[in-house]
Parts: C-alpha cells; structure tokens; sequence
C-alpha cells in the first residue's frame, strides 16, 4: 500500500495480537535471540511487558517486533528482530524511536538494551540513534557465553 505522497509502503506499528504470534517466532529464530512461543505468551502475562510489530499496510504483514519492559522510570528492550528479508529498511529504527517516544509519554527517563559485542550492524544502529555504552555483561548469552554490550539512551 502506498502513502497519499507516493513515497512508498504505509507501516503501522500496533501491539501484536495472537495471530501475530507464530511469526514473530520465527522472526525471533532467524533474527539470533531465539525466543520460544512460551516466552512471548509469558510476556504477553506481565502487566509492565508490551510486544509491538510492524505492519505492511494492505496486506497485514507483520516485518518486525520489538518486546520491551516499562517498568518505573526505565524502559527495558528485550528483544528485537526484523524478518531477514526486511532487514535494512530502517523497521528496527522505527519501533525502538516508537518505544523512546511511548517511553517519554509514561515519563520514562532512559531506555536500556543489551547486544551482543560482535552484532556490529545492531550496535552501529544504536549508536546512531543516540545509545551509548554504559557496561559489559559478561558471558551474558548461555549459548556460546559471548559478552553482552549495555546500553543506554537519555530520554
């Protein structure tokens, strides 16, 4: 679907609804923090949890998710994955400018992540955006015990 602009595709960015679910997962396995169905069903429980997606406009297709903490004055990125044939259409940059900005509006003052030390083209992204290196988490990620990176952006 195009915009009235003829500038391309319209996205929306909605929280997921159940019919979303298995492809989120599978986003989630291709995109390197695995996450299984019971995890985003356990997330979608908590009251401070929210999964949100990035939708193809017409068609409905779901390209991109991001599941975050709200918690007190911090929001808490936990995962976030863009489906490998979307990757580099700037999808990752609107849903963590959408948690920054929701964040900001439930008076949030900062937004935390980890990522992996070697994911250079995630790091070069939050760089960009404004997140800067705040510590090291050592061995963070069980399955190969690769050092994760934390970081952090002022709202």
């Amino acid at each position: 679907m195009n915009d009235e602009q003829g500038r391309g595709p319209r996205f929306a960015i909605l929280p997921i609804s159940h019919v979303d679910l298995d492809v989120v997962v599978a986003i989630s396995r291709d995109g390197g923090v695995p996450w299984t169905r019971h995890q985003f069903l356990e997330e979608l429980e908590r009251a401070w949890s929210r999964i949100d997606v990035v939708k193809l406009g017409g068609t409905g297709d779901v390209l991109a998710f991001v599941c975050y903490w709200l918690v007190a004055d911090e929001v808490h990125v936990l995962n976030l994955a863009t489906a490998e044939e979307e990757r580099r259409r700037g999808h990752a940059t609107r849903l963590l400018e959408h948690v920054a900005r929701g964040g900001r509006q439930r008076g949030a003052r900062e937004v935390t992540l980890e990522v992996r030390r070697t994911n250079a083209p995630a790091n070069a992204l939050y760089r960009r955006l404004g997140y800067r290196l705040v510590g090291v988490r050592p061995a963070y990620y069980v399955e190969d015990r690769e050092d994760a990176l934390l970081l952090k952006l002022d709202l």
